[in-house]
């Protein structure tokens, strides 16, 4: 599965959550509202997901190994920073 496009959307007014991000997959499968955090590490990507009523999260999607996270990581981390949206 190649990623074929990344698009950032910058966030304004929030120290860490600096921009979410749309990645296209083979040009039929997109993953929408990956956020882009900044932390005291640097900055880091966190997939979608949905909040439950005990205040628990769970992934919506979510790479299955971490070969295929860095890839993701890097492909989305590389288009923000290319990006005059900092």
């Amino acid at each position: 599965m190649e990623i074929t496009d990344v698009r950032i959307r910058k966030v304004e007014g929030n120290d860490k959550l600096k921009a979410y991000a749309t990645v296209l997959f083979d040009d039929e499968l997109a993953i929408h509202n990956i956020k882009i955090i900044e932390s005291q590490n640097g900055l880091f990507i966190a997939m979608p997901s949905k909040a439950f009523p005990d205040g628990t999260h769970k992934d919506i999607a979510h790479p299955i190994n971490s070969e295929f996270r860095a890839k993701l990581s890097e492909a989305v981390l590389s288009q923000y920073a290319s990006s005059d949206l900092q």
